[in-house]
């Protein structure tokens, strides 16, 4: 379902009380997940009332495709993680937005999916910063 045209996109509060943004692809917020146990990127395409994948246009799902591809091999070279998940859920934030876990055969987690598994950690300052600046090196971001 999309809002109407003149709506404003922002990001859902949930997804912002959760998430580092670390600058902007030409169709996508990204984000990084501030729960350490995992390195986490989301992308929320900038487009209001945008809850499905579908509810995007045909160009625009063909550029998200593209710009999670580009993310996740940002994520895997900055990782070297043993496997990527990616993943549209919004049962709880309906906003869309795509989940790209960097995942270890030894994580908190493996193999069950990372969600209520072990509680979050929060990053060290100095850990968060270097992530988002390898990350955004990867993707060539400016901003944040």
């Amino acid at each position: 379902m999309i809002l109407e045209s003149g709506s404003a996109w922002f990001l859902h509060p949930q997804l912002a009380a959760d998430t580092a943004s670390i600058g902007d692809l030409p169709l996508s917020r990204v984000l990084i997940v501030t729960d350490a146990n995992y390195p986490w990127l989301i992308l929320a395409p900038r487009r209001a009332g945008a809850i499905e994948i579908i509810d995007l246009e045909q160009g625009e799902q063909a550029t998200l495709m593209q710009e999670i591809a580009r993310a996740a091999h940002a994520l895997k070279a900055v990782t070297r993680c043993d496997k990527l998940n990616i993943a549209t859920l919004g049962n709880v934030v309906p906003q869309l937005h795509v989940h790209i876990i960097a995942r270890r055969r030894d994580d908190a987690a493996w193999p069950a999916p990372v969600w209520g598994h072990v509680a979050p950690r929060a990053y060290e300052k100095d850990e968060l910063d270097r992530f988002a600046r390898a990350i955004r090196r990867k993707l060539e971001l400016v901003g944040g």
